[in-house]
């Protein structure tokens, strides 16, 4: 690796973790502007235009208020558990792209950090360790109700990732890669075209069903509402997360909305397109008249801002649902798991068998 290379892969490491950092402050304005307007309320106006400041406020707040740490909690695993549940869920997006390549004086420059051909299999590995994290507060933190929270959380994780590995099997049935920037890729491609439109290759269109259980179990991976039983206030206080406070407390909203932001790049990637352009941007790439580096610059920019465009839907479709479905019963949640999602999953890979044997997809 030359300096140039060197540099490219600093600048991206640090525009992909920012980015993540900053989507705590930012989510957190979100929700309570967004459960306003669900509300009929006004939500954050004191702090800056449309209260944008708040957040900044609260990050103060966090991390200037005492870190005070109980006596009878394990104090190693205690401190350890925020980081363990922090830094996979920063590991997961390395492999995701955002625009396709871009070649300058010679070097190619990819916008994702890492380039792995089984990048799919490297999501679905580091983002299962999270639930880690969980455990070990609910354990260290030597209270009855982070510790129920943290095996609800554990339970509730392994029933789901099932599902919604074999909900990735019928997507690996039809891109027939593991490598996400060769599934973006393939979504460019053309399904059919009618009346000189062309309709794109985009995985919702050809697995529906697959997208409707990623999506299910993407609320439940991520403790969501309505799957948020870890952390259910009216049952268990505020589960795993009871004892903690301060900075330790943000680096567990950090991980959420972390992972909540990974699992909408996933979504967006293997059934959306991924940065495949909107319809009409195109046309508009074509009328600016670009040609040259000037014309890539342009091209990666509008993917770009295709690609987290469509992530943001997704960011405030955890919103909007949050402030419209109640929280299920814990074992309506299980059964769900096992008796709808599981069997779906199944029927969705044989359905995506045999539409791939005869060559329908």
């Amino acid at each position: 690796m030359d300096s140039f290379d060197f540099i490219v892969m600093i600048i991206k490491v640090l525009f992909v973790g920012m980015l993540m950092v900053s989507m705590a402050p930012v989510m957190a304005w979100v929700e309570r502007r967004g459960s306003a307007l669900i509300q009929n309320r006004l939500g954050p106006n004191r702090m800056g235009p449309l209260g944008l400041f708040q957040s900044v406020c609260d990050g103060i707040k966090f991390a200037f208020k005492e870190d005070m740490i109980s006596s009878h909690v394990n104090k190693f695993y205690y401190v350890l558990a925020p980081l363990v549940s922090l830094v996979p869920a920063f590991m997961t997006f390395a492999v995701v792209p955002f625009a396709s390549n871009l070649v300058y004086e010679g070097h190619e420059i990819r916008f994702q950090v890492a380039n792995l051909n089984v990048g799919l299999l490297y999501v679905i590995s580091i983002a299962s360790l999270g639930v880690y994290g969980i455990i070990i507060a609910g354990w260290a933190s030597n209270n009855k109700y982070a510790l129920l929270g943290s095996l609800r959380s554990s339970s509730q994780m392994i029933s789901y990732e099932l599902s919604m590995g074999l909900a990735l099997v019928g997507a690996i049935l039809c891109y027939s890669s593991l490598d996400l920037n060769t599934v973006a890729l393939y979504q460019g491609q053309t399904l059919i075209e009618l009346g000189g439109f062309a309709i794109p290759k985009w995985g919702i269109l050809l697995q529906p069903l697959g997208f409707l259980i990623f999506c299910t179990a993407a609320f439940a991976e991520t403790n969501r509402l309505p799957f948020d039983l870890p952390e259910g206030e009216s049952e268990i206080v505020a589960g795993y997360h009871l004892e903690y406070g301060s900075l330790k407390f943000s680096m567990f909203m950090m991980a959420e909305y972390a992972n909540m932001f990974t699992a909408s790049a996933m979504m967006v990637t293997l059934y959306f397109g991924g940065y495949q352009l909107f319809p009409g941007m195109h046309w508009l790439l074509e009328m600016m008249n670009l040609s040259g580096l000037s014309a890539d610059i342009a091209r990666v920019a509008f993917e770009m801002v295709s690609f987290f465009v469509k992530c943001a839907f997704f960011m405030w479709f955890y919103v909007w649902v949050r402030w419209t479905l109640p929280r299920f019963r814990y074992d309506q949640l299980m059964d769900l798991g096992w008796r709808v999602m599981l069997p779906l999953s199944l029927i969705n890979i044989l359905l995506t068998g045999v539409l791939v044997y005869y060559g329908v997809i």
